[in-house]
C-alpha cells in the first residue's frame, strides 16, 4: 500500500458481532479492520435487530478511519432471513428478530399460502428462517404499520438505503429459503403475488453494482468524500462463495457456479 492508496469499507454484519474491513482497492490487501458484538434488543413487543447500536458504530468507525484512509467504497454483507419494512426513509416497524418463537403462532395459516418447494427451493423452515412467514405475521399483527409500508429492504439493501439513500432488492437474499423468490424464473413466487407484496420490493440490482454515491449530510459527518461509492449488498454465505467462483476452475461444482455468476458478476 502507498500513500495515494484508496480503500473500500467492507462492513459485514453477523448475528452476533458486526465487522468493519478496509480493503485497498487496488491490490486487495487488508489495512485494518475492527468488531463489535452484536445482539437482539428485547425491550419491545417483540424481539428486534439493534439497528441504532450498529448505525452508531460504523459511523463511529468510518470518521475515525477518514482521517488516515482515504474510503472511497463502501460495500455491505449481512445474514440473511432479515428484512425491513420501510415509509419516508424510515423504519415502519422494528426490525424482527429470525428466531422469535411466536412467528410459530401463525404457522398453519401460513403453510396454506406458502409455495412449494419445487417453486421456490425453499425447505419449509421454524420460526422466521422463512423470510415470507416474518411478513405474514407482521402483516397479520401490525396491520396499519404494515400498510403504511413503501418498501421491503433486505437487510443487506437497508444498510445499503441509510448510507446512499438509494431502495433496491438483490437475488441473493431473496433466494435465501425465503419462500419469496422463485430461482428458475428469477422472479418473485407466487406468495408475493398472492399476498401483494411485489410492488413493495425495489427493483433488483446485481450484489456490488454501484447504487450511487453517500449522502451528502453523511459524507460531510464522517469526513469521507463526496464521491464516495455505496455498492449493493449481498447473503453472507453467498459472499464467501465468491472468491471460489472466481479463481477455481470448471468443473467446480458448475451448477453452482452458474446460478451464481448472475449474482456475483459484479461484486
Amino acid at each position: 500500500m502507498s500513500e495515494s492508496s484508496s480503500f473500500c469499507a467492507v462492513f459485514d454484519i453477523g448475528k452476533t458481532n458486526i465487522k468493519l474491513s478496509l480493503v485497498d482497492r487496488d491490490s486487495g490487501q487488508l489495512a485494518i479492520s475492527a468488531q463489535s458484538e452484536n445482539s437482539v434488543l428485547n425491550d419491545g413487543d417483540f424481539p428486534c435487530a439493534n439497528t441504532e447500536h450498529i448505525w452508531l458504530w460504523l459511523k463511529s468507525q468510518l470518521k475515525q478511519w477518514s482521517t488516515t484512509y482515504l474510503i472511497e467504497g463502501i460495500g455491505i454483507t449481512t445474514h440473511g432471513a432479515t428484512i425491513a419494512c420501510v415509509a419516508e426513509g424510515e423504519l415502519v416497524l422494528p426490525i424482527l428478530d429470525y428466531e422469535f418463537t411466536e412467528i410459530d403462532s401463525a404457522r398453519q395459516a401460513y403453510n396454506l399460502l406458502r409455495p412449494a418447494f419445487d417453486e421456490t427451493l425453499s425447505p419449509a423452515l421454524p420460526v422466521g428462517l422463512n423470510l415470507g412467514a416474518q411478513l405474514h405475521w407482521l402483516q397479520k399483527q401490525y396491520p396499519e404499520e404494515f400498510a403504511r409500508t413503501q418498501h421491503f429492504l433486505l437487510y443487506p439493501q437497508y444498510w445499503c438505503y441509510r448510507l446512499s439513500g438509494v431502495a433496491v432488492s438483490e437475488m441473493t437474499s431473496l433466494g435465501c429459503h425465503t419462500d419469496l423468490w422463485n430461482p428458475n424464473k428469477k422472479d418473485y413466487s407466487t406468495l408475493v403475488n398472492r399476498q401483494r407484496w411485489r410492488e413493495l420490493f425495489p427493483p433488483n440490482f446485481a450484489a456490488g453494482k454501484c447504487l450511487g454515491v453517500i449522502k451528502p449530510d453523511l459524507a460531510k459527518t464522517l469526513g469521507l468524500p463526496a464521491t464516495c461509492e455505496i455498492y449493493n449488498g449481498i447473503h453472507d454465505s453467498n459472499a464467501s462463495l465468491v472468491p471460489h467462483l472466481f479463481t477455481q476452475k470448471t468443473p467446480f461444482a458448475s451448477c453452482i457456479f452458474r446460478y451464481m455468476d448472475n449474482y456475483c458478476r459484479y461484486w
